[in-house]
């Protein structure tokens, strides 16, 4: 599988274009916002999935735009389905923004499902805290992590249907997964997961609150 980084928006977001090698299938992760280089990037790909790790605004400004542009699916967790309009829980009212453009949620997650990219299993892992619908995608030796975990921290559990008790259960779930995965967060600077179990002070139930 190949992996390609573009950054942008006003925080900024990373997103993230998944592929399948042997198959050319893409999906577009966490489409936040859309600018040249994104609309580049997507060019000439086959792109079947737009997957969103929650429905904040900075991770859903772009959708619309790619859907219209590939005619893609989008997946999102059940728990997020209301923010993804509501410019109260996305926070669009909050930072000044007009309201996102809707866009068609081909499916609503569950808990942890399982689901294919051309020959990619990619498995939905539930991780509720920085809202109540986050999840992160987990493929190959790759974690898209969202606002779940980024480097040596996890995202604001201060915003509607965030808890920081369900952020530590769920930071405990990907503590717990068997091996080592290289982390790509919705923000900063790449890590791995044996790396955060190591420096993450929030891998630690002791931890203290946000």
């Amino acid at each position: 599988m190949t992996i390609e980084e573009i950054a942008g928006g006003p925080l900024p977001t990373n997103c993230y274009l998944l592929t399948d090698d042997e198959t050319k299938k893409t999906a577009v992760i966490d489409p936040g916002f859309w600018d040249q280089k994104l609309a580049d990037a997507i060019r000439g790909k086959n792109v079947e999935l737009i997957l969103l790790t929650h429905a904040h605004f900075d991770h859903i400004m772009g959708v619309a735009q790619a859907v219209k542009e590939t005619q893609a699916k989008v997946y999102l967790q059940k728990e997020d389905q209301q923010m993804a309009t509501d410019s109260s829980l996305n926070l669009t009212s909050e930072v000044g923004f007009p309201p996102i453009e809707t866009f068609p949620i081909e499916r609503l997650l569950g808990e942890d499902e399982t689901f294919s990219l051309g020959n990619l299993d990619i498995r939905e892992i539930h991780t509720p805290g920085h809202t109540k619908g986050s999840c992160c995608f987990l493929t190959g030796n790759a974690i898209f992590s969202g606002d779940t975990l980024m480097k040596g921290t996890v995202g604001r559990t201060d915003f509607p249907s965030g808890s920081y008790q369900d952020m530590i259960h769920s930071i405990g779930k990907l503590k717990a997964l068997s091996g080592d995965y290289k982390i790509y967060p919705g923000h900063e600077e790449k890590t791995t997961l044996s790396w955060e179990r190591k420096y993450n002070p929030y891998m630690d139930t002791e931890a203290g609150s946000l």
